[in-house]
């Protein structure tokens, strides 16, 4: 399978040049389960930055480079767009979803790794991710496989072991009319300067001083 991880790594010592460079602005704290905690944060209602390994290739953010937030929020899709994205009203958000509970959500028996389809979500399931429900009653899907992003993968199932529901929203980590971030310097730069709640860049937990 075609893989859209194509961007450039961090190393360990980049990241925490990058870390120091803000050192002022905030505080980091590596994490010996950043999967875990950040899902328990996304279901606290916080909306967080995930940057982790290689960054993306394509015109979507795929987990590697996202904003996430809890779907099960009915009021969530405006909070982002009134803190952080400033989108149109109109336009949805995506849901990520386990590729093994892909069928439970959604009338789509193919996998759509790359958030390129659009499936309608079964009836039953619609109010209970109504944030990234699109008024007719469709979703632009990203699957999310294990095999493709082990990461992404784990902090979703982190999430569902908390809540039930193994789907995230997931838009790209950036401001309106700005690119995706891509080195660690962008993901802070952006944090600081957007309502993101925290950051997760790699096993750093980060928030404002």
């Amino acid at each position: 399978m075609f893989n859209p991880y194509n961007g450039k790594t961090y190393t360990q010592e980049e990241i925490c040049q990058a870390i120091k460079r803000y050192d002022t602005k905030i505080i980091a704290v590596k994490c010996d389960d950043q999967y875990k905690q950040a899902a328990i944060s996304i279901a606290e209602g916080k909306i967080i930055g995930w940057f982790q390994g290689r960054s993306e290739g394509g015109p979507r953010a795929l987990g590697n480079r996202s904003i996430l937030v809890d779907p099960r929020n009915p009021k969530m899709k405006d909070i982002l767009n009134n803190r952080v994205k400033f989108r149109e009203a109109f336009r949805p958000f995506a849901p990520s979803v386990l590729f093994e509970f892909q069928q439970e959500y959604f009338d789509l028996d193919i996998p759509s790794p790359y958030m390129l389809m659009v499936a309608d979500i079964w009836p039953i399931k619609r109010a209970e991710i109504p944030s990234v429900t699109h008024i007719d009653g469709t979703g632009r899907i990203q699957t999310v496989l294990k095999e493709l992003s082990p990461e992404y993968h784990q902090l979703i199932y982190a999430f569902y072991e908390r809540t039930g529901v193994p789907i995230v929203l997931n838009t790209s980590f950036n401001v309106n009319k700005e690119p995706i971030v891509e080195s660690p310097d962008d993901a802070i730069n952006c944090f600081l300067n957007t309502d993101i709640d925290e950051l997760y860049i790699e096993h750093y937990y980060i928030k404002r001083v």
